[in-house]
């Protein structure tokens, strides 16, 4: 049973460690999206995006919830949220940045381009123009974002 754990707790983090499903998770934080969505948001084909959320599906991080014809995908429990934020602050702080000051993990600003609304802590990416700070829920609407501009 302790090996089993331990070889269970690999498994995970090796599906964790891909850049994309990171994202994918971050987009999902606190929403509950559709393929389509997913997939413009972050300008990741839908096969592509599929195949992500399948291996995440598999080990249980994300799950899905059926409306009519329409399937959801949601993170299945919040622990996954939280585990994620500790490797970021580990991350920033290994990387000499400030760890986001708790006020700023608070503060709700949208995304200019699709309109979700997230924190600076969340954003899956931010552009700093002319003195001000856009934050974005994924790389498809960042580069929306910057092909308007």
């Amino acid at each position: 049973m302790y090996k089993k754990v331990f070889q269970s707790h690999a498994q995970l983090l090796q599906v964790l460690a891909n850049p994309k499903r990171l994202e994918i998770l971050q987009l999902l934080r606190g929403h509950n999206l559709r393929v389509g969505e997913m997939s413009q948001m972050l300008a990741l084909p839908q096969a592509n995006l599929s195949q992500h959320l399948m291996v995440l599906r598999r080990l249980g991080v994300v799950a899905t919830e059926r409306r009519g014809k329409e399937i959801y995908y949601h993170i299945a429990h919040n622990n996954f949220i939280k585990a994620v934020d500790l490797m970021r602050q580990v991350l920033f702080k290994r990387l000499g940045n400030k760890v986001v000051q708790s006020t700023e993990q608070l503060t709700v600003v949208t995304d200019p381009v699709c309109g979700m609304r997230l924190t600076p802590v969340s954003a899956a990416r931010s552009l700093k123009q002319i003195g001000k700070v856009f934050y974005f829920c994924g790389a498809g609407c960042e580069r929306e974002f910057i092909n308007k501009k």
